[in-house]
């Protein structure tokens, strides 16, 4: 099994101005982010906009950041497709390119949405692969919880030995972790409590503008900090309630910008801040230089 603990970067995808992606600005970044000290980097995260990306661009970005990462921190890959089949087939290809693990959202649009449905799901995926399995727990945005009791049985499977769960509500997180699977928060605005309570570490998109506080405040909680971890916590908190409840991936990218971590804009059809939001992210990341 990966050993996924710590801060794991849910990586912006860096595009040009004409919307291309910048494979050699995702190499840049790459180096950036590991010289912060991240333990891993999600290639093709949500925060990558990986709904608007191709798979022939998901593979070449897999294959070009696994190559540039060579090693120094975890590689995990995301391979969600509503087509069971095309899921197996991009995960096949990132476990040839060397992931360390994937990362596989629950079919969210008209699939299964009974346990016995997605476990199927899972299942049919963990027999096609040998490397870990990361599913994602983000019903805001799928429609689709995992409950407690499938997340028992999924960690019946050879692979899913993960979950990254994004739903932001702390007890259900608590009660995953009293399973004893291996729990990542993927949640921006509860990462503190959830390393506290016993996470093993996060995906964070977050963490994009701001990787060398993400990676102090994993420290201080490792260490048992936790005023050092809550009073950096009073910094950080502005910035990810702002990314958090408003347009998620136009505003990391500005912060980004802002912060010295550009990845240029957004691709369509998703569309930058309003001139009036962007003050408004501005004051709120000038807490983390205070």
């Amino acid at each position: 099994m990966a050993e996924l603990k710590g801060i794991n970067l849910a990586m912006q995808t860096p595009f040009d101005d004409m919307g291309a992606v910048d494979y050699g600005r995702w190499e840049e970044l790459i180096d950036i982010y590991i010289d912060a000290g991240v333990h891993g980097l999600v290639l093709g995260a949500g925060t990558g906009q990986h709904p608007y990306l191709t798979e022939d661009e998901c593979n070449k970005l897999y294959e070009t950041g696994i190559r540039r990462i060579d090693g120094r921190c975890n590689s995990i890959c995301q391979t969600s497709a509503l087509n069971v089949n095309e899921v197996i087939r991009r995960s096949k290809h990132s476990e040839g390119a060397g992931a360390d693990a994937l990362m596989i959202l629950p079919p969210y649009l008209e699939g299964p949405a009974d346990d016995e449905g997605l476990f199927r799901f899972y299942a049919d995926i963990d027999s096609e692969i040998s490397i870990d399995i990361v599913g994602y727990n983000i019903p805001q945005t799928t429609g689709l919880s995992v409950s407690v009791p499938l997340y028992k049985r999924l960690n019946t499977l050879e692979h899913f030995n993960y979950i990254k769960d994004s739903a932001g509500d702390l007890s259900v997180h608590q009660a995953f972790l009293q399973t004893g699977g291996q729990v990542l928060n993927g949640c921006d605005t509860t990462t503190v409590f959830a390393l506290m309570a016993g996470a093993v570490g996060a995906i964070w998109g977050g963490a994009n503008y701001m990787p060398r506080e993400a990676v102090r405040l994993y420290e201080f909680v490792a260490a048992g900090d936790y005023t050092a971890a809550l009073e950096l916590w009073v910094r950080m908190i502005p910035s990810l309630l702002f990314i958090w409840h408003g347009d998620y991936n136009p505003a990391v990218k500005s912060a980004c910008r802002i912060r010295g971590f550009d990845g240029g804009g957004v691709r369509r059809p998703l569309r930058p801040l309003s001139a009036e939001a962007e003050k408004e992210l501005k004051a709120s990341l000038a807490f983390l230089d205070s």
